[in-house]
């Protein structure tokens, strides 16, 4: 694919699509979280997106867009570990076309739910989201479908609406962390920094237990790497994209790496200071702030809670303070 940033009058055209079916979510600077971090912190909040996360904004532009280059579509396919698979069920079903999503087996309970209350097919295949996107990839051309992929220019113009809307909220932040699970959220925080101009810093940020973006980051060149995160599955990328890869060499500062229980510690603290529920992948930008906190100080911090669909039970052990 060739990824040229757009311009920012592609990005306000994408933005009028999301808006049509949601409203922008808040940003909110939260007295606590500074008080923890001992810095001025923003947090974006796409855990109050109609999905409950970002990614439904990547979904309405690319399927507004599919509606208008393939009329005849009979049907989509594709993989996730839900959020995705959330975001082409509401986009599909508002342009009445039939979705297939096919998840790793042992995938989250109430996303799985979640898809299928919005009339996507389930499919469990697969022990790892790889596998499950292998399979996918099978059955669109199995069926004639048309293979909706986790990283394409479409998703990243929709969720770049969220990133105007944090970096014109939010305009003085001088270092925002964004997580990496294929790479839609971060390039489409590059696309919003470009074109507005601004001068905040990106850092990413993955799991240490899935960290193949940031071994691809060091090495200059993508490397894969098995997924052992139980806590992120946002984040559970076995082998990058290398377009999203080529747009974070070019553009982000660093990656920084998070374990689970930093994750879960990030979580505990979200939910005491904000009362918002984080996922997993949703806290993580929290965690590498706190585990950088000493070059933090004084400094204005972004945050992106890229979601908050984290299964009950699971969120019940980490408030407990039981290991993840």
């Amino acid at each position: 694919m060739d990824f040229r940033l757009p311009e920012l009058a592609e990005l306000e055209r994408a933005a009028r699509i999301v808006y049509g079916a949601m409203q922008p979510t808040p940003q909110y600077a939260w007295p606590l979280l500074a008080a923890r971090l001992g810095a001025n912190v923003w947090v974006k909040h796409e855990n109050h997106t109609p999905t409950g996360a970002f990614k439904v904004r990547g979904g309405l532009v690319y399927f507004a867009r599919l509606a208008a280059s393939d009329p005849g579509c009979a049907g989509v396919v594709s993989a996730t570990r839900g959020n995705h698979g959330q975001s082409i069920g509401l986009a599909a079903r508002r342009h009445g076309l039939a979705a297939t999503i096919v998840v790793p087996r042992g995938n989250s309970r109430e996303k799985n739910a979640a898809m299928r209350a919005l009339g996507v097919e389930l499919v469990e295949h697969g022990e790892d989201f790889q596998e499950a996107r292998e399979f996918a990839g099978r059955l669109a051309m199995e069926r004639g479908l048309h293979f909706v992929p986790a990283f394409h220019r479409d998703l990243v113009l929709g969720v770049a609406s969220y990133c105007l809307e944090f970096l014109r909220g939010a305009p003085a932040l001088d270092v925002v962390y964004v997580p990496i699970g294929q790479g839609s959220g971060i390039s489409a925080m590059i696309a919003a920094r470009a074109a507005l101009g601004h001068r905040a810093e990106i850092v990413g940020v993955v799991s240490d237990h899935a960290p193949a973006y940031a071994l691809s980051f060091a090495s200059r060149r993508p490397v894969a790497h098995e997924v052992a995160t139980v806590l992120a599955d946002g984040l559970a990328c076995r082998v990058p994209d290398e377009d999203a890869l080529a747009l974070i060499l070019a553009n982000v500062g660093r990656v920084v790496r998070v374990t689970d229980a930093e994750v879960a510690e990030a979580m505990r603290a979200l939910f005491a200071d904000t009362h918002n529920v984080a996922e997993g992948a949703g806290a993580a930008g929290f965690a590498a702030a706190t585990k950088e906190k000493a070059s933090l100080a004084g400094r204005n911090v972004g945050i992106v809670m890229t979601g908050g669909n984290v299964d009950s039970d699971v969120f019940a052990r980490v408030l407990s303070g039981a290991a993840a």
